[in-house]
């Protein structure tokens, strides 16, 4: 029997396996449905200060690469958000993640404190949505300065472990998450979709989205990723979770090796239905008793031992 188990920032997970923020609904027992499923924890759809709509549809289109998303950060808003919060806290002892995001620095503190009086686990601030550009400006997550900011104002808000949610788009990533440790970060998400990207449809003579321009997610963006994971881990103490590109249990694997201690999982749900944690999960078991690993801790960073 091989042991799935991790521990980050002091929280049990049965495995490394994370619903990835924004995929299969915001309600508690949606969530706990991806639980019984086999994930071993849950990222909940980022949460902002109000009510938001988002852009209209279309918002997501499948293609061979994987899938293109511009939804716009729709959201419950904080109030009803802190609603479902406890009552999946009340119904599961699964571990659990909360997402925040805004537009302006104050207003991330503001949330952070409304947060900190659950029972959430942990809270990522998402400084990294590329499709809402037109509204909130260059993301947080691609300006050192920003990145450092924004972090140190959201830990003096809150008692709560923060992870960061970085962008594939950065080209200086681990100065980037180096800022956001210094500024008091406890764990990095690498991270959010790629792009903005653009899809049209020649029929039409269009662009696919309503929002005409959508972020990448898929198995295309996975060698970007692990790269971006590989820069991290070379250059940060904390730990780190991995999400993009993950379909399969090799994959999970490689993000580990590369030195991811969590695997977020999203778009692989629309190929493999929610039965894809369980399907990853034994994956995972079958590779590492053919190579006798016993621990998930054994792989953590393991190909940086190797070159």
């Amino acid at each position: 029997m091989v042991d799935l188990s991790v521990e980050f920032l002091g929280i049990n997970f049965k495995n490394p396996l994370i619903l990835a923020s924004g995929f299969l609904g915001v309600t508690a027992s949606s969530l706990i449905n991806v639980i019984n499923n086999g994930a071993g924890g849950i990222t909940i759809k980022s949460l902002g200060p109000e009510q938001r709509r988002g852009h209209p549809s279309p918002t997501i289109i499948t293609w061979e690469g994987g899938m293109m998303n511009a939804v716009g950060l729709s959201n419950q808003g904080i109030d009803k958000g802190i609603e479902e919060i406890d009552e999946f806290k009340k119904r599961c002892d699964a571990p659990l993640i909360v997402s925040i995001f805004a537009f302006k620095q104050n207003l991330f503190g503001e949330l952070a404190k409304k947060i900190d009086k659950t029972k959430a686990d942990l809270l990522e601030i998402n400084i990294s949505c590329p499709n809402v550009e037109s509204e909130a400006g260059t993301p947080f997550a691609l300006d050192v300065d920003a990145a450092y900011s924004v972090t140190k104002f959201v830990k003096e808000n809150t008692t709560k472990p923060v992870i960061v949610k970085l962008s594939p788009n950065s080209l200086n990533i681990a100065q980037i998450a180096k800022a956001c440790e210094d500024a008091g970060a406890d764990a990095i998400n690498m991270g959010n979709t790629l792009g903005p990207g653009l899809l049209i449809n020649i029929e039409a003579a269009k662009p696919i989205l309503s929002n005409k321009f959508g972020g990448l997610s898929g198995s295309s963006i996975k060698p970007i990723t692990l790269k971006r994971v590989w820069d991290i881990y070379e250059n940060v103490r904390i730990p780190i979770l991995g999400t993009g590109g993950v379909s399969n249990g090799r994959d999970a694997i490689e993000m580990i090796m590369a030195g991811s201690t969590l695997v977020g999982v999203g778009t692989a749900m629309y190929k493999r239905c929610i039965q894809v944690f369980d399907e990853i999960t034994k994956e995972m078991i079958g590779f590492m008793n053919k190579n006798n690993y016993d621990s998930i801790k054994e792989m953590i960073g393991k190909a940086h031992e190797n070159w």
